[in-house]
């Protein structure tokens, strides 16, 4: 059975940007010899049909499936620690911090942490969180839209959650934003309590 500090549920914009921090940190003294994952399931993502014209940095007809298959040759590319896990669906999570055991309709995964960042969809069905689900606060009731019950992104202890599912409107730069805050979130916790940021600079 594969073992994780961390494992993140969902390969979309909150996902991959919370993949994408923590993979940055793996070279620093707190985070030296943590075990990142991320199921890259992207089948639903509402990103797949997007067109991002007004993000900051995409240029003009830049659309959400290119980000998406980029994002993950990003990872991959520049941090090739963390583990990508493909054609994987999660259908259960159980345990308690800092012991889980995520379930996939292919395999089980033991984790200290887990960051949930799928879609927002009413479908939501993963064993373990749907007593957490509640109707979106910032979407359209006609939408028909869920989140899961949180404070700051913690569900529960060792259980976060990212993106649109957290309560966040369905921006893209507002939900990848939300994965960064996670990622830092958890950085926080590796780093003794220190608020912990990760900058590269160019050399002088």
């Amino acid at each position: 059975m594969n073992s994780f500090d961390v494992l993140i549920i969902g390969g979309s914009a909150a996902g991959l940007s919370c993949a994408l921090i923590l993979g940055s940190a793996v070279n620093k003294p707190f985070a030296k010899d943590k075990k990142i994952g991320i199921i890259t399931h992207q089948k639903s993502s509402a990103l797949k049909s997007a067109v991002l014209n007004n993000v900051l940095g995409f240029k003009k007809g830049t659309t959400g499936d290119e980000i998406l298959e980029s994002g993950l040759v990003q990872l991959s590319e520049v941090y090739p620690e963390v583990v990508q896990i493909e054609k994987e669906k999660v259908t259960k999570i159980e345990g308690i911090s800092p012991d889980f055991t995520v379930f996939t309709n292919k395999n089980s995964y033991k984790t200290k942490m887990v960051v949930v960042a799928v879609g927002p969809s009413n479908l939501f069905n993963i064993e373990g969180l749907t007593k957490f689900v509640v109707p979106h606060h910032n979407l359209p009731p006609q939408k028909e839209r869920i989140m899961l019950k949180n404070v700051n992104h913690l569900v529960f202890e060792g259980v976060f959650v990212a993106g649109v599912l957290a309560g966040h409107i369905s921006q893209y730069a507002i939900a990848a934003g939300s994965g960064a805050q996670v990622a830092t979130d958890i950085l926080k916790i590796w780093n003794h309590g220190n608020i912990t940021m990760i900058h590269d600079a160019i050399e002088q």
